[in-house]
């Protein structure tokens, strides 16, 4: 296999490579930021190491519900009741028993706004049909996503030998929890809501960017005292110059939005989480800059593909290429495409077919997988002898 480079100037380069923006000071055992619409890291530390996730926990749980709603397994408006250990649940509660039969959907906003255990000990039965089952089941999703620093043993997050995770790995799990559900993860955004004939004064959501930052849609909160005040916090700013052409209408890049998710474990208290995720998001915001570089859809390259129905392939990415960089730096950029020759058919839509590397000077600030934009099938028999004489005399 011939290793080929092709670069692609994107702006002229310069000597010296911008340096990375120093993060602020946060005051928690481990963080992590996170530029979704990039898909890269801009701040972290110590984001392998082993956490309790308290009610963190509930993300998974929510995963494996909105995955019953998706493949109608389960529906909003199905009622589950009320075992004895949901109602004995400890912590947070919904405040719910035995006597009641509660709609999925009014355990999935106990579950998130008021982080009731009894709520997710219902839903968690409702679903795996036993604790037991739901808990393998929370394994297995973990091994699935590519958590591989993350064991569950029980679906609410108290505390328990072995129940842990990092940083990096919910990260993974908040990404995938809304690119996969879109259609769900509003429950995240609700500020206030209580069950008709529960305490009033549990009605409030524990998150508290949702009321101070309009662009905060989410996520979730967490606290034990092994814990300490954990919170996984998203939010959604409008940049116009990330419009996307081609991409679908109503999505983030349609839009021309930048969402940002942030993950603060260990503070001191319930405010603290609050104001070092804010101050993680807005740095996020000023001190990197999203740049596009290519519309959803648009071609990187054409290769040539050898043995195809057709004589070339375009590569790219379905939803474009957009990548952060030091403020000030993007019109700086240099790209590079490696790819693997020769490309032989049959080639699949979505096939990984090369690698774009984003340089700052000499820095490596990006790289994005190229995938096949359409499938190439194979020639015919005469086409195929062809072209296999050809590279046998390259």
């Amino acid at each position: 296999m011939k290793l080929l480079i092709a670069s692609v100037l994107a702006a002229l380069s310069f000597a010296v490579a911008a340096e990375a923006p120093r993060p602020p000071e946060v005051a928690a055992r481990a963080y992590l930021l996170m530029d979704v619409t990039a898909n890269q890291i801009l701040a972290s530390k110590d984001l392998d190491m082993p956490v309790e996730p308290a009610s963190l926990t509930k993300l998974m749980t929510a995963y494996l519900v909105f995955d019953a709603l998706r493949s109608k397994k389960i529906d909003l408006k199905q009622t589950f009741p009320v075992s004895e250990r949901a109602w004995k649940m400890p912590g947070s509660r919904m405040f719910i028993d035995p006597k009641m039969q509660v709609p999925v959907e009014d355990l999935i906003k106990g579950m998130i706004v008021q982080s009731g255990n009894d709520a997710t000990m219902a839903l968690a039965e409702g679903v795996g049909g036993s604790l037991e089952r739901f808990v393998q089941m929370m394994n297995e999703q973990a091994k699935v996503l590519g958590m591989k620093n993350t064991g569950y043993k029980n679906p609410e997050g108290l505390t328990e030998a072995g129940h842990t995770t990092t940083a990096r790995d919910l990260s993974i799990l908040a990404m995938r929890l809304m690119s996969d559900f879109p259609d769900f993860v509003h429950f995240y955004a609700i500020k206030k809501y209580r069950y008709p004939g529960t305490p009033a004064a549990n009605d409030s959501n524990r998150n508290l960017l949702l009321f101070r930052d309009p662009t905060v849609d989410g996520l979730k909160t967490g606290h034990t005292a092994a814990a300490g005040y954990c919170l996984v916090a998203t939010a959604k700013r409008d940049f116009p110059a990330l419009v996307t052409a081609g991409a679908p209408a109503g999505s983030p890049a349609a839009a021309g939005s930048r969402r940002l998710l942030s993950i603060v474990l260990g503070t001191e208290s319930e405010s603290a989480r609050a104001n070092e995720s804010q101050k993680l998001l807005n740095w996020g915001y000023t001190a990197y800059e999203a740049v596009k570089l290519y519309d959803a859809g648009a071609a990187v390259v054409t290769p040539k593909v050898w043995k195809g129905a057709e004589s070339a392939v375009k590569v790219g990415r379905p939803q474009g290429v957009i990548v952060a960089v030091p403020a000030g730096s993007g019109a700086q950029l240099k790209t590079e495409v490696v790819r693997n020759e020769p490309i032989v058919a049959p080639v699949a839509k979505g096939q990984v077919l090369g690698t774009l590397k984003v340089r700052s000077g000499e820095q490596i600030v990006a790289e994005v997988p190229l995938v096949a934009l359409d499938a190439v099938e194979q020639a015919g028999v005469i086409g195929r002898t062809w072209d296999a004489l050809r590279l046998w005399i390259r």
